[in-house]
């Protein structure tokens, strides 16, 4: 998460760093990556960003020969906090591991979580991208500026759809969007959706005035023509789209969201070794290097404890944001 306003400047995003590999690149015999039956739990519904991202990771990781019969699921509820319970309750089960990102970060505050990331072992932080803010095509909306002056004039009546729980990517991005804008963030009527798939359907049925998601997650439909795209969050255009940022339009704000994997708590130093050694021979492999450009993903890869620490900085910087905005 990057977020800069007039009111805070919290710098969450990282330089990338990257972890050398644990082993030698290869294929999964040669190097021990593979881990006969590994699971990935998706805290959310399909077709949200954890999911595209964990699906996709299995497939390159068998694509580029590193393991096989990997399996996702999907155990959706409460913004991931359900899937994290289940992991955190799955202790030494070095055969499972977790998608997750900002989103699971924020549920935890949102919904009071016994249960908090602090609780499972840290794997890999592997993308970071930009959210984006689209309407359906027949929507009258046809720029930013006619979105933002509609938005301040009633912000209660112009519903706003996000692929997360309150204090996840999807909420923080719109919240700031309206801080920036001189809108109340109290008085935005936000509403979530387990996951980027739930929220296509009402946005594509007018069942709100706009969505802010992942640009991976609609690259299709804002192609195909079914979803206009009006802005993207970050500091820079997404190559390839034709959208302004939200400094371009006159917003003082930019965000960024990322996803990685952790695991369960009490995995030997093998188990955890090789789950990170598995992320790492990933990362290298020209199958994953394709993806993030075709996903529009930018690279954020950061493994083991100094993933830890990242997560414990974000995990400050969601509740500093929370309060800020009153929420």
């Amino acid at each position: 998460m990057r977020l800069r306003t007039p009111f805070a400047v919290l710098g969450a995003a990282l330089l990338v760093l990257v972890a050398p590999p644990l082993l030698t690149t290869g294929s999964g015999d040669g190097t021990g990556t593979r881990i006969p039956g590994l699971r990935i739990m998706v805290p959310n519904t399909p077709g949200g960003g954890y999911d595209i991202t964990a699906r996709t990771a299995a497939r390159n990781a068998e694509e580029a020969g590193l393991s096989h019969g990997i399996e996702v699921f999907n155990l959706p509820g409460a913004g991931g906090t359900v899937g994290l319970a289940r992991l955190a309750g799955e202790r030494g089960n070095g055969k499972l591991a977790m998608s997750m990102g900002l989103g699971v970060v924020g549920a935890v505050h949102t919904n009071k979580a016994p249960t908090t990331l602090a609780d499972t072992t840290p794997i890999a932080r592997l993308t970071e991208e930009q959210d984006i803010v689209v309407v359906g095509k027949d929507s009258p909306y046809r720029t930013i500026d006619e979105l933002i002056a509609a938005w301040k004039a009633a912000p209660g009546k112009l519903p706003v759809g996000g692929g997360s729980s309150p204090g996840g990517p999807d909420h923080l991005a719109p919240m700031l969007m309206a801080q920036a804008a001189g809108i109340a963030p109290r008085s935005v009527n936000y509403v979530p959706f387990d996951g980027g798939g739930e929220l296509l359907a009402s946005i594509l049925g007018d069942k709100v005035a706009f969505g802010v998601s992942g640009v991976g997650e609609y690259l299709d439909q804002i192609r195909s023509g079914e979803l206009r795209l009006l802005a993207v969050t970050g500091p820079e255009r997404v190559p390839g789209l034709d959208a302004p940022t939200l400094r371009e339009a006159g917003l003082d704000t930019e965000f960024t969201n990322w996803r990685g994997i952790v695991a369960p708590p009490g995995l030997s130093d093998g188990e955890r070794d090789r789950l990170v050694a598995l992320v790492t021979e990933l990362h290298a492999s020209k199958e994953w290097q394709e993806s993030l450009r075709t996903n529009g993903w930018d690279d954020a890869f950061l493994t083991g404890d100094r993933f830890g620490d990242f997560l414990a900085e974000q995990d400050r910087d969601v509740d500093q944001v929370l309060k800020e905005l009153g929420l």
